[in-house]
């Protein structure tokens, strides 16, 4: 791809192989581009002439098929470079290159794997659908593992023209025609070469855009999936499954393969999605904690050029939580999106001969007969050939082995069905896929089935599954996999910024991937409900998309700004969003951010906090970074005059960090300033209103904002303090704008905290 477009900073990704012509490593290099001779017309061909001249030669015919075979690909509105396969001897003479700046590894991704838009208030009676806004004429990119174009969900029915500023297209392949493509799906493009560089003997058998993972597909729908009628998995869910934004374009960029994901094909992906012209970013993947260093994250920077151009991303926290520091994409200039749960559950019953019914959470597929069947006490079901005697019962299993060899050794003696008992919270969540029926409930439900069969003769019960429950409480609550903040690389900016669905959420699929199985026979589904942030994410894409169409001209910050400052720190009993990782206590904001999304009061949120790439130079200039370093995001030298650690962001956090030396009178003291932009009407005035922070003096100065013009901006300071020594290790509030007609409440969460990542 040869990209022409004016940035001053050059990137090349470059495979080296060892002398022991081991698998080719990848790597990032970053180099002046003001470096390049005049005599070439871009740096596409500077690239080649540059191969060309530290290639081995002798391994090739002639230099140019030299060139051509190691050259992977050219990037020019994300990350300037190229990526190429090299020897060893070849990546130190680049090194030796005029305009050499920095090199990084590149690494392999992890993908973080219809009701919700009713719960989110989304209807076409009121909230966000209204107006009318649908999301038309917004185009949102998903990176993702494909699409399966034929879902109801990318019909084109009701949707606008294509937009004409649009410039992608929609590449033919294996089994995938660009004739695929509509005014719903308006582009699609794979990328697979640095994974064929890393795996050169590999065969793809879907050598194109089409989805046999189901992950994109199940992504996009959520997004922006027109409304499919019909939808359920099995039975579950059933209802009409509508995207966040179902009048909106999709454009779906290939880079999760069966084999692999490699940072050199999402940033092609993502280089591309610039210059097609999308508006809203979607990146349900990222790279391991242990590798998350915000300067040596291609994905960062990429989308640092994003957001320059205007481009909205909405990426997944990860689902490594619920430890401190385990979130990945904290990148300040993204909006980076925890998961929770929704107000509905998916049940059996299991019904015990005296009529008493227990309630467990279950997604078996299969039909099963309501007929009862004896129950039989096998302990802790170590015993497979004991298991098989008695097959034709329910078993009943205690938990003194490990549950999977339970559930292993029940699959394997074939047994009818069975109930695990347990006191591991989760347990349900973990197997609620049972390939046979099955019952996991906790230590008080369990002991209710044991008297039953220890008090009768002829113990007997029945189940019953596909039971779909709407309206549970308390909802949402954050799920214990949701990777939690803050964010390692940039502590100062609270991360993560907002807690979305993402907890078995249905959506489309790809019909030819296994979804489940019911003995040894596997299924399909055309609709798939899933968790974790990857689902999470596109909701809040969504949403954005939402907002683009109601505020074209507002930038990524202010977007992102409407959709936190409106956010719900409450759940639907009214009381604090509860944390099920930590015994349903209340969730802090490194749990859920400034809380769950609310797509209709994102739409109008009175005031918003802005942000410019300036001061995202001046951040990372605080955070000490050299200039080559801030040169990789900016593609511009910056001398670092000013540089400032607060961000004009809408949540605040203080670290009260204590040297071991701190005695109960010590005292600390932070001090905050941010600046907020008008977008209600003219006139309005807003009062301070500070809530938690146990043992903390907040100030706020002023305490009255008054705004006399749209878009006129006003700032203001907050001031913490408190001892060295907290009372806990995190302790959080808010701070609450709300103006004197009771129409807008702007919130922003405050943190305080002591924890460290050692």
């Amino acid at each position: 791809m040869n990209f022409l477009h004016t940035l001053s900073t050059v990137l090349f990704i470059v495979s080296f192989h060892p002398f022991t012509r081991a698998k080719p490593d990848t790597y990032i290099i970053h180099m002046d581009p003001s470096a390049m001779p005049k005599a070439f017309s871009s740096h596409h061909s500077w690239y080649f002439s540059m191969l060309s001249s530290i290639s081995d030669t002798s391994e090739a015919a002639s230099a140019s098929s030299t060139v051509t075979s190691k050259h992977l690909y050219t990037y020019t509105h994300s990350i300037n470079g190229f990526s190429a396969t090299l020897t060893l001897s070849e990546l130190e003479s680049l090194k030796k290159s005029f305009g050499y700046l920095s090199f990084t590894r590149d690494r392999p991704l992890t993908v973080h794997t219809t009701h919700t838009s009713q719960f989110l208030g989304l209807n076409s009676v009121s909230g966000a659908w209204t107006a009318p806004n649908y999301g038309e004429d917004v185009i949102i990119g998903i990176v993702d593992s494909g699409i399966w174009p034929e879902s109801e969900s990318y019909s084109d029915e009701g949707m606008a023209q294509v937009p004409t500023r649009w410039k992608g297209k929609c590449e033919s392949g294996t089994n995938f025609s660009s004739s695929f493509c509509n005014k719903k799906l308006i582009g699609a493009r794979f990328y697979n070469k640095g994974l064929l560089s890393s795996h050169p003997k590999l065969t793809i058998p879907m050598n194109s855009p089409r989805d046999i993972n189901g992950h994109g597909t199940h992504t996009s729908s959520i997004a922006a999936g027109n409304s499919a009628k019909g939808a359920s998995y099995f039975g579950y869910a059933s209802g009409t499954a509508n995207g966040m934004a179902p009048r909106a374009h999709i454009a779906m960029y290939k880079v999760v393969w069966r084999y692999g994901t490699y940072t050199s094909d999402v940033l092609a992906a993502i280089d591309q999605a610039i210059q097609d012209g999308v508006d809203i970013l979607s990146l349900s993947l990222g790279l391991s904690v242990d590798n998350n260093v915000l300067d040596d994250d291609p994905i960062a920077v990429a989308t640092f050029a994003a957001m320059e151009k205007g481009i909205f991303i909405a990426a997944s926290a990860g689902n490594d939580g619920p430890l401190y520091w385990s979130l990945v994409n904290g990148a300040p200039w993204m909006l980076t999106v925890a998961a929770g749960s929704i107000d509905r559950e998916f049940d059996g019953i299991l019904t015990l001969g005296n009529g008493v019914q227990i309630t467990f959470e279950s997604l078996y597929p299969g039909n099963f007969s309501r007929n009862q069947m004896p129950l039989v006490v096998m302990d802790e079901c170590a015993s497979v050939e004991e298991l098989r005697q008695v097959r034709n019962n329910i078993i009943v299993c205690k938990d003194h082995l490990s549950i999977s060899d339970q559930v292993e050794n029940a699959e394997s003696a074939m047994v009818s069905a069975a109930v695990f008992i347990s006191n591991y919270s989760y347990l349900s969540e973990l197997y609620t896929r049972s390939s046979f029926p099955a019952a996991f409930i906790g230590l008080d439900d369990g002991q209710t089935v044991i008297d039953y069969i220890k008090q009768n003769s002829d113990p007997r019960g029945r189940f019953q599954f596909r039971k779909t429950s709407i309206g549970t409480k308390p909802a949402p609550k954050v799920d214990a996999y949701s990777s939690r903040g803050p964010f390692l690389s940039c502590p100062n900016v609270l991360k993560p910024d907002i807690l979305a669905p993402g907890s078995l959420v249905l959506a489309s699929w790809s019909p030819v991937s296994e979804v489940t199985k019911v003995g040894s026979h596997p299924l399909f589904s055309k609709f798939n409900l899933l968790s974790g942030t990857s689902m999470a994410a596109p909701h809040a894409a969504g949403v954005a998309a939402l907002v683009k169409k109601a505020h074209p001209d507002w930038s990524p910050a202010a977007i992102r700004s409407a959709i936190m400052t409106t956010a719900n720190p409450f759940d639907n009993n009214l009381s604090p969003i509860k944390d099920v990782s930590n015994f349903n206590q209340p969730a802090s904001p490194l749990d859920i951010g400034a809380g769950h999304i609310n797509p209709s009061k994102a739409l109008d949120p009175g005031r918003v906090y802005d942000a410019t790439p300036l001061d995202y130079m001046k951040l990372l200039c605080a955070m000490n970074y050299t200039s080559k370093k801030i040169r990789m995001f900016t593609k511009l030298s910056h001398d670092c005059m000013n540089r400032s650690l607060d961000l004009n962001y809408p949540t605040f956090i203080a670290f009260f960090n204590d040297d071991g030396l701190s005695t109960s009178a010590d005292k600390f003291e932070q001090e905050f300033q941010r600046t907020v932009t008008n977008v209600g009407k003219e006139g309005m005035a807003y009062t301070a209103k500070v809530t938690g922070m146990d043992g903390i003096k907040v100030m706020v100065e002023p305490p009255k904002l008054v705004f006399k013009q749209k878009y006129e901006k006003q700032s203001y300071k907050l001031r913490l303090e408190g001892p060295k020594l907290l009372k806990k290790d995190v302790i959080f509030g808010a701070l609450s704008w709300r103006d004197d007609a009771g129409k807008y409440m702007v919130t922003s969460p405050i943190m305080a905290t002591t924890i460290t990542s050692q």
